[in-house]
Formats: C-alpha cells, structure tokens, sequence
C-alpha cells in the first residue's frame, strides 16, 4: 500500500467503525471527525470499518470482513476481523465508535444492548441480540479501556445501570456537527426550489422531519399531530409534513390515508443535499420513542430552525 511517507513523531490512531462516511449520523460524524484528525500533520489515521466513502485526506482504510449469515455472526465477526486487523500494526491509540473485543477508547452512540432490546423495543433477546450484548460486555470489560465516552446523560445513565463503570472512565462527549454546509446564505432560493420540487407551496407551514427509522423516531405521533390540528381552523389550513430518510413509505402512507391528512405528507427519501432541506422548512420535529442523540437536532439547530424534540432524545442535554 503507498502512502506519503510521515515523521516518526506522529501519532498513530486507529478509528473502529462499521460504516464510514455514509448515510446516517454516526457515520457522518465519524468521517468528519477522523478528517479533522487526519488534516492535522501530528496524526497518522487509520479507519477500520466494512464500507466507506473515501475522501481527498490522506486516510488509511482497513477493510474488516462481516459474515452476515446466520445474522448472530455478524457483531461476532466484526468484533474478531478488527482484532486480528488491528494487531497487524502498532497504533498509539485505539478508539472505537462500535463494540469490539478491545480498545483504549469507547465512543457509546447507544444504550447497552439488552437494554435496548427489552426495554426500547419490547422484544425477547435473540441469538442476535445475545452475540451483541456479549461482544459489548467484552469490550467494556477487557480491562484496556481508559475512557468510555457515551455521547449523552441519557446513555450514560443507562450504562450505569447495567456496568460498573469507574466513575473517572466515564466522560460525556456530545457529537458535533459542521456549522458551514448548514449556513447557507441563499435560504430564500432553496426554499422556493425545493418547495417547488415536491409541490409545496411558499405560503406552507412545512413540519420537517428526518430520520432513518421513522418508527423510533416517532414519525406516527406527527402525523397524528397534524390529524388534530387540521380541523381547528385557518390558522392550521396549511401546515405540511415534509419526511426526509429511508423507512416504511407504505405504512405511513396508509396511516396519513386512514387520518385524512394524505394530501399534507410529503415523502422526499434520502437526500444528500440535506441542508437545503432545512432550509426550506419552518420548524424541525423529531418526537422520538428513544433515541441515543439525534444528530438531525444539531443540524436543524444550525439551519437556525426551531426545534421539538421528546424527553427521550439525548440531544435533551443542549
């Protein structure tokens, strides 16, 4: 593999991630993040991960191999495919964004497995379900991590029910976004592009909503919302839902049928050019069941949108 050759005073930092620089916020932020790293001559970094997107930064990419059949070999054989990949090379650190056998530092995007499987989803623990617990209980436990930082109060409150977790391991560290892309300075024409686009109009009051899992995510609770308040009137006359992600259209289409509101749902799909979105919006909802953070929350908030959001979004904390 070529590579531009560095001093030998850098610091070499390995980053463990499933999928880089794709669709969806963890993913996002770790791509930004690792650029911010890599655009600094101190830092050697090294992505480890199944998929990526590879930008212009002289990043270097590990391929790590997933089994996905039968589904329980899947966290099992990410876990065992980055261990053997990391011993390869000597890294100054090890900083993983997902559960592995073992590492330096633990970024927690999610609440302990069980937890979420019994007490989010209602569910009984699958094989699945068990092969992850047990991968994360390893990782938590392998007695080589110095920092484990849960990306908000409301995950570290639950990792603390379930791990004894020394209270000096333990840092709360909210994810960041980048402000520019956000900040555009022709919001005026984007909103009438994209308004146009899916046949809304300038006078709308356009309800916007983003996410990858409209069910957690509580997308049935806006609809119902706007099932509410559309007969009381003017005032609500024109009040839209603009959905922006990768769900079940099917079933939400049938439930905006079924509330009489079909005509005031929009279903955009996934957009790269989300911050246009925004833009062309007036107020950004996400009335999650649960939801770790909430990474649409920051970006809404630096479109300069108003945001309502459940006590269950750890976004909660700014």
């Amino acid at each position: 593999m070529q590579r531009e050759v560095r001093s030998h005073k850098e610091t070499r930092i390995a980053i463990v991630v499933p999928g880089y620089g794709l669709v969806g916020g963890v993913e996002s932020y770790v791509r930004q993040f690792c650029e911010q790293l890599a655009a600094d001559s101190r830092f050697e970094i090294h992505v480890f991960t199944n998929r990526w997107y590879k930008g212009s930064l002289p990043i270097i990419f590990h391929r790590v191999p997933i089994i996905p059949f039968p589904r329980f070999f899947r966290p099992i054989s990410f876990a065992y495919f980055a261990k053997k990949a990391l011993e390869k090379t000597n890294f100054d650190l090890v900083h993983s964004h997902e559960r592995i056998f073992a590492m330096d530092v633990f970024t927690v995007h999610g609440v302990p497995h069980r937890t979420w499987t019994e007490e989010v989803r209602r569910k009984r623990m699958s094989l699945f379900d068990t092969s992850t617990a047990w991968v994360e209980s390893k990782g938590i436990h392998c007695g080589r991590i110095s920092a484990i930082l849960p990306v908000s109060e409301l995950v570290k409150e639950e990792l603390l029910k379930v791990y004894d977790i020394p209270k000096e391991r333990i840092r709360i560290i909210h994810p960041g976004i980048a402000l520019e892309p956000f900040a555009l300075t022709d919001k005026e024409r984007w909103r009438s592009i994209i308004r146009r686009r899916h046949g809304l109009s300038q006078d709308d009051l356009i309800l916007l909503f983003v996410g990858m899992n409209f069910e957690i995510k509580g997308l049935d609770r806006i609809l119902s919302g706007v099932a509410y308040l559309a007969p009381k009137g003017d005032r609500y006359s024109r009040l839209k839902v603009l959905v922006v992600g990768k769900g079940d259209n099917k079933k939400y289409e049938l439930l905006a049928r079924r509330l009489g509101i079909q005509e005031r749902v929009v279903f955009a799909g996934v957009r790269e050019e989300i911050a246009t979105y925004y833009q062309a919006s007036d107020v950004f909802v996400m009335p999650s069941l649960f939801d770790t953070f909430g990474m649409a929350v920051l970006e809404a908030m630096a479109a300069g949108l108003p945001v309502i959001i459940t006590r269950n979004v750890g976004a909660r904390d700014l």
